[in-house]
């Protein structure tokens, strides 16, 4: 009898998988579930909020992030997903600097396009200036740059040229400064000129480093500007000299510099 009930149990059961509608029904009850689920992740994605950094106060251009102007906020992580741009991991921002080309509002996320390596900012070259130095301005133009040929990383000479009131007005010129390094090239507004642009824009500044006592003369020879003209040379190019100029050693032109000082004081 038992045995009788077991198989006829399994009968029906075969009966009833077996049949076409049940497993349709099976099949569709199946899909219902599938997506009932799916939709109860999707949503809890939806609302699950994430953390993300934000400024807690308006940091400008150039400006290194520290870790006290960075707080975390927690977003709707739709918004998270759908913005490739923001950044979502606080080490990523901690460190970085501000864009030369932008700022960041206070409460603001923070995006990719806004931060910068150190070496990626224009005047990179500045933060290894060593101690003992300064960074000094050339006034220049397009024809004392031959062409708005010189860019930063090249290496030039600065030549001195002037008149010696006490040695018969003799005109002298040299090399003040042989083979220095240009940190930037800027024109009349402080924007950087970059090489290899297709806008190039018109040079009104030099910007090199040298020592402090170097820079002391440098700025010095501005006093007297009328009779004392500074000039970059590209390293190693022949500088063309006027008619009658005698070419003296830096040592010369140091002495004939610190010379005028003595005189205008």
């Amino acid at each position: 009898m038992g045995k009788n009930k077991s198989k006829s149990g399994m009968g029906v059961i075969k009966r009833f998988v077996g049949n076409k509608n049940t497993v349709t029904i099976l099949g569709f009850a199946a899909c219902i579930v599938t997506l009932i689920i799916g939709y109860n992740i999707r949503v809890r994605d939806a609302i699950s909020p994430s953390t993300l950094p934000y400024a807690k106060q308006s940091i400008p251009s150039r400006t290194l992030i520290t870790d006290e102007m960075v707080g975390r906020i927690k977003i709707a992580s739709t918004y998270v997903n759908e913005a490739n741009n923001v950044v979502k991991n606080y080490k990523e921002v901690v460190g970085k600097y501000v864009s030369h080309k932008t700022s960041i509002s206070k409460g603001s996320l923070f995006y990719k396009d806004q931060l910068s390596d150190a070496n990626e900012m224009p005047d990179a070259a500045f933060a290894n200036i060593e101690d003992g130095q300064t960074v000094f301005s050339l006034e220049v133009d397009k024809e004392t740059t031959f062409a708005n040929s010189i860019r930063a990383g090249d290496y030039i000479d600065i030549y001195m040229s002037a008149k010696d009131f006490n040695n018969n007005n003799l005109a002298i010129y040299g090399p003040l400064i042989k083979s220095i390094r240009v940190l930037a090239v800027k024109d009349s507004k402080g924007n950087n000129i970059v090489k290899n642009t297709l806008a190039y824009g018109e040079p009104s500044e030099l910007l090199f480093a040298v020592d402090d006592d170097m820079f002391d003369l440098l700025m010095a020879t501005e006093w007297v500007k009328g009779d004392i003209e500074l000039s970059p040379v590209i390293f190693n190019k022949n500088y063309t000299t006027a008619a009658g100029e005698t070419e003296v050693p830096s040592e010369y032109l140091q002495q004939f510099i610190k010379d005028q000082i003595h005189v205008f004081n």
